[in-house]
């Protein structure tokens, strides 16, 4: 090993009792409401996500993870290691509907929340803690509450930051082996002054930063646990792994993490994206995929009282080579038609001779609507205000008949209009509605 025994204690160090952070991790979070809401599931071997060749696994059971199944593995190797698998195939607008009823109970704690997922989030309790008496027992009210209130259960880790908190939800977690399912301890506190002890022990990979490539140059030189970096000399850490992320990874091994909980974080980019069971070559029927993608992404943004500057089409070929073209815009864009007519103009002139696996339309550089108002010099007089009367209206129909009820016209198929759902395609492909155009001659579609 790479000698050096770095300093004991270090100015500053996390673990001086200036903050109380819990990190509340759901346990298998969409399987779990999958069985919450048919109760016929309990026990059984459940994977929620892809059920095909291109299938994804979103999530399973512990009772699945006993076979090696995992988040984000093929469906198809998911089935072969585990044949008797229940596979569902997810509802995303169910698991948002229970995500924010587990937010407001979230909220009575604190109003310092940073949701990270759907299913997990950091919650500041410094300032509020003689409400509780403690960290700890704040955590097993609250998993508590959560579990009266949704019938699902999660895992708490309590320290003096982000960092050490994750980990020790991690630790309270459930673990599922080949011998059966092993219950968590569901709360985790690190205690005051106890940092080191709880972290020297573990890999380097429970830091985060610490990838494949990173963990095996570390492995290389013999450090493999936390205690062990943190023994190394901070230059020499630099030297394995970069300047910037050697120092990160320095100060995370001396339990140094400052970040504060950050409440309401702000979105970033709103985008739908389909992955097809086949891959395409038809340009009409991909350009009507971005019309409907584009309205969409549109309707997201209203609703979310947001405009876009900057919009993006994203191409996969056949062969997992994919592609990102973006455009910015004069003018702040919301409504369907003009996104599309972006997105449909960075699509012309790409050649599909490749097979077009995913298709995706985003928007980002978003700013609250109307916060910058600017007209175009040759714009139609009169041009805007009629988009946004049209885009109301679209908005207003949807709202009370649902959001099948009015769209593209080009999105209809045997006398169903196709929406994207922010749901449709996230873990399985799909057909686009119709056959693939035929591949150029010697080739064969891909699946």
């Amino acid at each position: 090993m790479i000698g050096g025994k770095g300093p004991p204690d270090l100015p500053g160090r996390a673990g001086g009792g200036s903050r109380v952070i819990l990190h509340v991790d759901m346990d298998a979070f969409y399987a779990s409401v999958e069985v919450a809401d048919d109760p016929g599931l309990a026990g059984v071997a459940l994977v929620v996500g892809g059920d095909g060749p291109r299938g994804v696994v979103a999530s399973c059971s512990y009772e699945a993870r006993r076979y090696g199944v995992r988040s984000a593995m093929p469906a198809a190797e998911a089935r072969r290691l585990c044949p008797q698998a229940v596979f569902r195939p997810g509802r995303h607008e169910r698991y948002e509907e229970v995500s924010r009823q587990i937010h407001e109970v979230f909220g009575r704690y604190t109003p310092l929340v940073e949701g990270i997922a759907l299913d997990e989030a950091f919650l500041d309790l410094t300032g509020g803690l003689r409400r509780f008496g403690s960290g700890e027992a704040a955590a097993r009210r609250l998993r508590d509450e959560v579990d009266g209130e949704t019938g699902l259960a999660c895992s708490v880790g309590v320290a003096c930051s982000k960092f050490l908190a994750k980990l020790a939800s991690e630790a309270a977690k459930p673990r599922a082996g080949p011998d059966g399912v092993r219950a968590g301890a569901g709360v985790v506190v690190v205690p005051e002054g106890g940092e080191l002890d709880f972290l020297r022990p573990l890999p380097v990979e429970a830091l985060w930063g610490v990838g494949p490539a990173t963990a095996a140059r570390l492995r290389g030189v013999g450090i493999t646990t936390v205690g062990a970096l943190g023994d190394t000399p901070r230059a020499v850490v630099e030297r394995i792994a970069g300047r910037v992320n050697g120092r990160h990874l320095h100060d995370l091994a001396h339990a140094l993490d400052p970040r504060p909980v950050v409440p309401d974080r702000a979105t970033k980019s709103i985008g739908h994206e389909e992955t097809y069971v086949c891959d395409r070559y038809d340009r009409e029927g991909l350009h009507a995929e971005i019309v409907r993608m584009a309205d969409a992404v549109a309707g997201r943004l209203r609703r979310a009282g947001l405009e876009a500057r900057t919009v993006s089409l994203k191409l996969r070929w056949g062969d997992f080579t994919t592609i990102t073209r973006s455009r910015t815009l004069p003018r702040p864009a919301r409504d369907g038609p003009r996104v599309a007519a972006v997105a449909a103009g960075l699509f012309e002139g790409i050649e599909l001779s490749r097979g077009v696996r995913l298709l995706g339309v985003s928007v980002s550089s978003l700013e609250a609507a109307g916060a910058a108002e600017q007209l175009e010099l040759w714009s139609g007089e009169g041009e805007e205000p009629r988009r946004e009367a049209a885009a109301g209206a679209v908005d207003a129909v949807r709202a009370r008949f649902g959001d099948q009820a009015v769209g593209p016209g080009s999105a209809v198929r045997d006398g169903r209009l196709r929406v994207g759902r922010p749901s449709d395609n996230r873990w399985a492909p799909v057909d686009g509605g119709r056959p693939p155009a035929l591949p150029p001659p010697g080739e064969g579609a891909r699946i």
